[in-house]
């Protein structure tokens, strides 16, 4: 989402560390290169003017740190005035009220609120949390399908009257079945409006005051552009929002309606949602984002996605494999599978700090990427089991029927072989305690 932003600020950061110096001339140009790439970004202009004096006002009165060099502490003060205009991390408000806690959420038509209560709902019964669902947007055709599909794909239970009865009757009645079902936490899908919409506004204040929600978050697409800081605007005088759900990061929005929204309305982002799968929902951390858009990765977030999705045990086991070359190419294979899930693989590796810069430089090709992937696969899954367990035996007449049944060339498997077989000598550095002498470029 933050890729135009990241590549401008990241060409004026370049720039300036040439210079063992930073003067008054310097500063004025690092400050206009970050109002137009805050401005091209579709950052609302009263942010950005707030912003660039903020920098400003620091860089000019800063005493360089004795362990940074003088354009190394503009893209900290960058990093930090960024991080202090897009807020706190994300929390849910569970300190207050009874069980089950209401969580209501708003929004425009075609923001993805039905998705992102399923996305939430999985989210808080990973957390421990039981999850229960209310459909209230009975004016999108199949909205309540949707919902009720959704609920029943993630195992999380959905109340639901069709689309005769009214909104507001719904709500209450799903929150008394959902503290009949014991439930930890009940989720509102409201129905989406104008935010200038009177009658429909007017509905969504009913549904607030019989239900009293500990959150009303707001979905909006990342998309919106500048019109969503008058979204934010809107559903706030109106129903008093506490925070903001951001979907469709993952698009080729520039990134300014999370600044400008969050700025504007000083309600916190909460949450950030990618692609339409279930698990494409992450806790929002400001601190990390504006990591990813200065090109430094994300670490954390990387670990609690590895974490997500591989198994302590198996690790360990893993690990232990490598150490005894015991690693094959069907432990190589399911590895591949298992970040595949992670996410879209070029995100996946902009979280690595010196990686996300190739991101912002666009040599991180998602389409490359995932066909160079699949080409991988479909070669490893043309090999028998001995063949996996022992690549050794693959020869000639081997490797022409692995290509003819991946549909790729015999060059293809030869590169995937001596990448794995690189692999091993990388393997083997370790087990003699050597630092191996250059990672193997896995992809290609």
């Amino acid at each position: 989402m933050f890729e135009g932003l990241s590549k401008r600020l990241q060409e004026t950061f370049d720039r300036l560390g040439k210079g063992g110096r930073i003067t008054e001339n310097d500063l004025n140009t690092v400050m206009r290169d970050v109002r137009m790439a805050l401005l091209e970004a579709d950052v609302a202009l009263p942010v950005v003017k707030d912003f660039v004096g903020r920098v400003r006002e620091a860089a000019a009165g800063a005493e360089v740190h004795k362990a940074l060099r003088p354009a190394q502490q503009v893209v900290k003060i960058v990093h930090d005035e960024l991080t202090t205009t897009l807020g706190e991390p994300g929390r849910l408000n569970f300190f207050s009220g009874a069980k089950p806690h209401v969580i209501m959420l708003v929004g425009l038509q075609g923001s993805g609120k039905t998705t992102t209560a399923a996305k939430l709902s999985v989210h808080l019964r990973r957390e421990g949390r039981q999850p229960f669902l209310v459909a209230c947007d009975t004016y999108r055709p199949a909205a309540v399908d949707q919902l009720v599909t959704l609920g029943k794909q993630i195992g999380v239970p959905v109340y639901e009257e069709g689309t005769s009865a009214k909104p507001i009757d719904i709500a209450v009645r799903g929150l008394a079945a959902a503290k009949a079902a014991n439930a930890a936490v009940c989720i509102i899908d409201t129905a989406g409006r104008l935010q200038i919409d009177d009658t429909l506004m007017a509905e969504l204040e009913e549904i607030k005051r019989r239900t009293h929600p500990v959150e009303v978050l707001l979905v909006a697409d990342a998309m919106t552009g500048q019109e969503a800081v008058n979204i934010a605007q809107g559903f706030n005088q109106r129903v008093g929002l506490t925070g903001l759900i951001l979907t469709k990061i993952d698009g080729d929005a520039r990134g300014g309606a999370a600044i400008s929204m969050r700025a504007v309305t000083s309600v916190p982002i909460k949450f950030l949602g990618t692609g339409e799968k279930i698990d494409g929902f992450e806790v929002f951390h400001p601190d990390r984002l504006v990591d990813r858009i200065l090109g430094m990765g994300d670490v954390m977030t990387l670990i609690e996605k590895a974490e997500a999705e591989f198994d302590e045990d198996e690790a360990e086991k893993l690990a232990k494999k490598m150490l005894q070359n015991q690693f094959t190419l069907q432990d190589f294979l399911e590895q591949l599978q298992r970040i595949k899930r992670m996410g879209p693989i070029a995100q996946v590796l902009g979280m690595i700090p010196g990686l996300s810069k190739l991101q912002i430089a666009g040599q991180l090709d998602q389409q490359d990427l995932d066909k160079r992937l699949k080409r991988v696969e479909a070669i490893i899954n043309s090999m028998t089991a001995k063949e996996r367990a022992n690549p050794k035996v693959l020869n000639a007449s081997r490797r022409k029927r692995i290509a003819a049944g991946s549909g790729t060339q015999v060059r293809d498997v030869n590169e995937v072989l001596n990448q794995f077989q690189q692999m091993q000598t990388m393997m083997g550095q370790l087990r003699k305690g050597r630092m191996p002498k250059g990672m193997p470029n896995l992809l290609g």
